[in-house]
């Protein structure tokens, strides 16, 4: 019996795209809305370093998985990640033509990195785990409800939806290979509290720094479409959040969310003939 619980019909491979994003990112790309844009562009400045500690947490426990297809499935896992990584690398860096300055939003959170990387093993991955459901169920939430972007730059909806198909497409993996190496369920739980303290942390710095090189930090408007956006309508954050509670299910998994067919729909509207976007 095969140690990977990815469902038949979904692939674990990296598609060799690249976004050219540069002029967006010049501009309030999210419907000209200051708020929705620096939220977006907040949760990009932590991908980089994060996607990179994903397939560092995965790696260390690589070599106990002998099951061909989980181990075919780390490594398409860790070819997603790489390209992700490199491709939010190149839109933080593009961030700086609005004079936001990434550097030091970037020296913050790797300080956060550089605390992670000294966990033991198994409390890395078990934060793996926990992330990659934040970002499954946000990407669900995109993949499912793509009216939330339509007034978002093509190119950058694109790219977020790029992102959001093959993390669904790997929300899996990495809680594969803990339920095999590690399993200790009490500890998933537990590190997740942590993530999601990190992960809204972080979120909030990194979107209080960016609307404060716009100007709008102490601005109440901006606020209160921002918690609009997010909590009331459309209520990205509160639709995701009977999902993310899931996760403190002792049975939980996280193919019990199967969107397979939303996931085929969202690949047939992606066009990956090209390499470029």
């Amino acid at each position: 019996m095969s140690l990977s619980s990815t469902p038949d019909g979904v692939s674990v491979a990296p598609r060799h795209l690249t976004f050219d994003v540069a002029d967006d990112l010049k501009t309030l790309w999210f419907g000209n809305d200051v708020f929705r844009t620096a939220f977006f562009n907040a949760l990009s400045l932590q991908f980089p370093e994060g996607e990179q500690q994903f397939i560092d947490a995965v790696r260390l426990y690589r070599d106990r998985i002998d099951d061909p297809k989980l181990a075919a499935e780390i490594r398409g896992f860790i070819g997603q990640e790489a390209l992700h990584s490199r491709e939010h690398r190149h839109y933080n860096e593009a961030l700086k033509a609005r004079q936001y300055d990434v550097d030091a939003i970037d020296r913050r959170f790797n300080r956060h990195m550089k605390w992670v990387k000294k966990l033991p093993p198994s409390r890395q991955l078990a934060g793996t785990c926990g992330a990659e459901h934040y970002t499954a169920v946000l990407a669900n939430a995109i993949l499912r409800h793509p009216e939330w972007m339509d007034d978002a730059a093509p190119t950058m909806r694109r790219l977020w939806r790029w992102h959001a198909i093959e993390e669904t497409e790997h929300k899996s993996v990495a809680f594969d290979v803990y339920r095999h190496c590690v399993g200790n369920e009490r500890l998933r739980r537990v590190v997740f509290l942590f993530v999601t303290f990190n992960f809204f942390k972080f979120t909030f710095l990194n979107t209080c720094s960016l609307l404060k090189s716009e100007g709008k930090l102490w601005s109440v408007s901006t606020w209160l479409g921002g918690l609009n956006f997010l909590w009331g309508k459309p209520g990205v954050l509160r639709a995701c959040v009977p999902e993310i509670l899931a996760y403190f299910r002792k049975d939980f998994h996280p193919w019990q969310q199967d969107n397979r067919r939303l996931l085929e729909a969202s690949l047939s509207e992606l066009d990956v003939n090209g390499t470029r976007a």
